[in-house]
């Protein structure tokens, strides 16, 4: 295999993220925190090994095939994360190089899970860089999910290929034009939120993390009471706004803009997504009422505010949901593996998969009862190929067994069954918080032991690339001409 494409890519990528370190230490520098520093440094050291590693492979043919991406795809992730723990391992907040690897995968693949305890009397360069690898990690996901994912055929991915995606020396020219309309995008609904937030009471600082993590679906807060610290209706309904805004497709944005708004409308996964939030919305209200936690506006509106945080994996919390009874943990762990749609920043299987499950059954009970009938399954219009319903089968099917692999592996370290499986599952799921006291919404990862969190670490990264991405490089056949 020639390495120099894949290292050209994860060598720009790699200086990116150095040079971002910089904002960070000027926001330390600014309110006098000696942990500039440490940015600084962390800066310098990776801007220097990426540029390096990208000067070194500049020369090389910039066309990728099918195993070369499969190869970037999976070690930018690995890499980024690594050079993005340097701050939290280097900084006085007293992290081990575990908690701070598990933190800063945790920010790159939008999970949102934390092992930081007292967010509210972090120095600002911590909080920040919190943010921008949030942020970094929700751009990237939406740019892997048009360029990368539909080219190698994941999980039925292959339905939303771009145009001009045909052959693998149109796949670099034709991301980066991709990237830099999703950039622009992910840039002004990101300066939206932040006016929004800071319109609403946020202080500016705090508005303008939170738009970052809003808009990824990642999480993050800068406060240990995430955006319930703030009490606030109006904070708690932009962020409903802009968590949706950010679980759908990003290539539609890209067409309302042009002046198609009717695929926006008339896309099938964005209205089964709505369709569901809103139902779900419904049923969570009713379980806070008949067990008499909240009532009317406020039942309402953390109803709203978990299902979307939940079902689009960004795991802000204005409320401890675990409270609510059994029927509403059961619901919640669901949801927890369902997702947002494909091509937007949120996490979990994805809708549209589970409507072609859906078509796929429709069809075979077509079949039963009319043996003799011929029966085309279409999805948006177009005829959904046996071959999308497949990939589809077995994305799901590894998903599951994934979970269900994970969840074993936390129960041999010592958790609890519940910590276990729903850790396994907002892992998988790169969703946050997940359910009991230890990790549940009011709680964090910070007492786990040191090998349940690598576990954890290794399941983001799988979850967030869609599974088959890290499986096959464990395959030998892949590594053979």
């Amino acid at each position: 295999m020639e390495f120099r494409p894949v290292f050209t890519i994860i060598g720009a990528l790699t200086t990116a993220l150095g040079c971002s370190m910089f904002l960070p230490a000027l926001a330390d520098a600014l309110v006098g925190n000696d942990d500039w520093v440490v940015f600084a440094t962390a800066a310098l050291l990776t801007t220097t090994l990426g540029a390096g590693t990208w000067a070194s492979t500049l020369q090389a043919e910039r066309s990728l095939n099918i195993r070369q991406a499969f190869l970037m795809t999976a070690l930018v992730w690995v890499v980024l994360a690594t050079f993005g723990a340097l701050p939290f391992y280097w900084a006085e907040i007293g992290l081990s190089f575990t908690d701070a690897f598990f933190e800063s995968m945790s920010g790159l693949t939008t999970t949102g899970a934390t092992v930081i305890n007292g967010l509210d009397f972090l120095p600002p360069g911590i909080l920040l860089w919190r943010g921008l690898l949030e942020w970094f990690g929700g751009l990237g996901i939406i740019v892997m999910a048009v360029a990368v994912l539909p080219m190698l055929q994941i999980g039925g991915m292959q339905m939303f290929k771009a145009e001009a995606f045909d052959t693998p020396d149109k796949i670099l020219p034709r991301a980066a034009q991709i990237a830099s309309g999703m950039t622009s995008i992910y840039i002004v609904l990101t300066l939206i939120c932040a006016i929004c937030y800071w319109a609403a009471g946020m202080p500016l600082f705090d508005a303008l993390v939170h738009a970052m993590t809003t808009v990824a679906t990642g999480g993050f807060s800068t406060k240990d009471g995430s955006i319930g610290y703030y009490n606030s209706a109006m904070i708690d309904y932009i962020a409903i706004t802009f968590m949706i805004l950010g679980a759908l497709p990003f290539l539609l944005y890209i067409g309302l803009i042009q002046g198609a708004w009717r695929p926006l409308v008339r896309d099938s996964q964005v209205r089964a997504f709505l369709g569901l939030v809103l139902a779900l919305s419904f049923v969570m209200l009713l379980v806070q009422v008949l067990n008499n936690v909240e009532t009317g506006e406020r039942a309402f509106r953390h109803a709203m505010f978990s299902v979307i945080s939940v079902l689009t994996g960004t795991g802000y919390a204005t409320t401890d949901y675990g409270q609510w009874g059994g029927f509403a943990v059961t619901t919640f762990f669901i949801i927890t593996f369902i997702g947002g749609c494909a091509g937007s920043t949120s996490c979990g299987i994805k809708i549209f998969r589970f409507q072609v499950l859906f078509l796929d059954l429709k069809q075979h009970i077509r079949e039963i009862l009319y043996p003799s009938g011929v029966f085309v399954k279409r999805y948006n219009g177009a005829v959904l190929s046996d071959e999308v319903s497949a990939s589809v089968l077995s994305f799901v099917f590894l998903y599951i067994a994934a979970f269900m692999i994970l969840a074993l592996l936390l129960s041999l370290t010592g958790l609890d069954p519940l910590t276990a499986f729903s850790g396994a599952a907002t892992a998988i799921s790169n969703v946050g918080p997940g359910l009991g006291e230890t990790i549940g919404p009011a709680g964090n990862f910070a007492p786990l032991p040191d090998i349940s969190k690598w576990l954890l670490a290794i399941g983001m990264i799988v979850g967030r690339l869609e599974i088959f991405t890290v499986i096959v490089l464990f395959l030998p056949r892949f590594w053979q001409r």
